[in-house]
């Protein structure tokens, strides 16, 4: 029997849950870097103790962290610490050798799949994200949740699985989360216990850390895949129909305003992402975001992202202050990631000034609560604006609103694409285009299709303006509807 396999025999609960490190017991609640109170320790405990957590080992369980500890220091000690870590298969096979070296002066005999295994972990811990690398490898998850170091949880076809993988504690997860927001100039400790950030492909990240986390670092990667989802994929996925999809490439190539609305996770991010596509080469797009996700594949891009204050509060940059700033450079489109605060009020000023064909997307439960949202996000921005003015310059500044919807099957769909028609009196009149009729829920599978309503959207003129002409049957004009 191999040493791995001898080492790692305490290891293997009945559930085949992976080791829970070394035995010593957890650090008290922010030990180290937050110094909380020993009342917040107890407060942890006690939360701890509610929650369900993976299966403990015995104490001899640490046998293959000590083995992987002890090669991973020493080769941390030898690699020279000025080499340029960003030549990764230069360093890879550096590390590599001394891997190798490593084992053979310590008379480690490992079988070849065992020694793989044991430098893939390590060379993660070096170079990559740890426990996460092969997660953040596997193209079929989309999104990765870490509860602390032995809670591990991702998204599969939107579906939440445990997975067994685990951190050796707290800090070490600390380490992870520090590796992902350093290169981008941010900090996240005691004074600022929450982050957002992004992976250099784009994935967003989200981290809170104790003392508002009670179950210790917490960290949310929303993975975005390699390649972007194409139209033909959204098509196939059953997201959108064929003749929505024709009917939304003409809106954006004639400039319409759109907002893209729905919950957490359904999609609206990859939509802006499809729609983005079809605006014109020729065009000069500026794009606003939190944390830099969209992925635009025209050349004429230019992408701005907002900033956190810095250790003594200042040097915030918002959405706000982009949006007043991207008017002085000359944008055909503005393209706003996400709207959330006070930034309405410019987004919707940009609109409503001649930079037509701007999109963004926000957070709300059906295309009339957008109308509502927005409202309630422009009066943050401290005008003291009659509503009536408000929904004015709503109803005046947005042609288009698409509702998404993740599914009780996790699937992701459009289930709404919804023209602001107007005023009336002061309420701002909708015409749902196309909705997502329901017809079955079958072995776990939700039955349905985006229909057409029959009706034409007022703004057709301007499509037709821009020498797009569409056939009456994309909008089921002399079809049978059930609307």
């Amino acid at each position: 029997m191999s040493l791995l396999k001898r080492i790692e025999q305490g290891q293997s609960s009945p559930t085949g849950s992976p080791p829970s490190g070394p035995s010593s017991p957890p650090p008290a609640l922010g030990a180290g870097k937050s110094g909380s109170s020993s009342s917040d320790g107890s407060r942890l405990t006690s939360v701890q103790t509610r929650r369900t957590t993976a299966p403990t080992t015995a104490p001899q369980a640490s046998s293959y962290f000590d083995l992987k500890t002890r090669v991973q220091s020493r080769l941390l000690a030898e690699l020279d610490p000025t080499m340029d870590v960003s030549k990764t298969d230069e360093v890879r096979r550096m590390i590599q050798e001394l891997f190798e070296q490593i084992l053979d002066e310590e008379s480690i005999v490992l079988s070849r799949p065992e020694r793989a295994r044991l430098f893939e972990q390590i060379a993660a811990e070096i170079l990559g994200y740890g426990p996460l690398q092969p997660l953040l490898e596997d193209d079929t998850i989309t999104e990765i949740m870490v509860n602390g170091p032995k809670n591990v949880y991702v998204e599969r076809k939107g579906k939440i699985h445990r997975v067994p993988i685990t951190f050796e504690n707290n800090e070490h997860v600390m380490r992870i989360i520090d590796r992902i927001v350093a290169p981008l100039g941010r900090r996240i400790d005691e004074a600022s216990p929450y982050v957002d950030a992004r992976l250099p492909d784009g994935s967003r990240v989200n981290a809170v850390i104790p003392p508002i986390s009670l179950v210790g670092p917490v960290l949310t990667i929303r993975k975005f895949a390699k390649n972007p989802i194409t139209v033909e994929q959204l098509i196939q996925f059953g997201t959108i129909t064929q003749e929505a999809l024709q009917f939304l490439k003409a809106c954006v190539e004639a400039r319409l305003n759109i907002v893209i609305s729905g919950g957490t996770g359904s999609g609206k991010t990859t939509l802006l992402n499809v729609l983005s596509s079809f605006v014109p080469a020729d065009e000069r797009i500026i794009t606003i975001e939190n944390a830099a996700e969209l992925q635009l594949r025209q050349e004429h891009v230019v992408t701005l992202e907002s900033r956190p204050p810095n250790i003594e509060g200042r040097g915030e940059i918002t959405i706000r202050q982009l949006v007043i700033n991207a008017l002085r450079m000359r944008p055909d489109r503005i393209i706003v990631g996400e709207i959330r605060d006070e930034a309405a009020l410019d987004m919707l000023q940009a609109m409503n000034t001649g930079h037509d064909g701007s999109m963004t997307t926000l957070h709300s439960n059906s295309p009339r609560d957008t109308l509502a949202r927005l409202e309630t996000m422009t009066m943050m921005a401290g005008m003291e604006l009659p509503a009536r003015a408000i929904r004015e310059q709503i109803a005046s500044a947005i042609d288009l609103i698409i509702h998404q919807e993740r599914m009780r099957d996790g699937t992701r769909k459009v289930v709404n694409i919804t023209e602001v028609s107007g005023m009336e009196g002061d309420v701002i009149t909708l015409t749902d285009l196309f909705v997502f009729e329901q017809t079955g829920y079958e072995n776990g599978r939700v039955i349905g299709r985006l229909r057409p309503t029959g009706l034409r959207p007022k703004f057709m003129h301007k499509i037709e303006a821009a020498g797009i002409y569409l056939p009456p049957s994309i909008f089921g004009v002399g079809q049978r509807t059930r609307f």
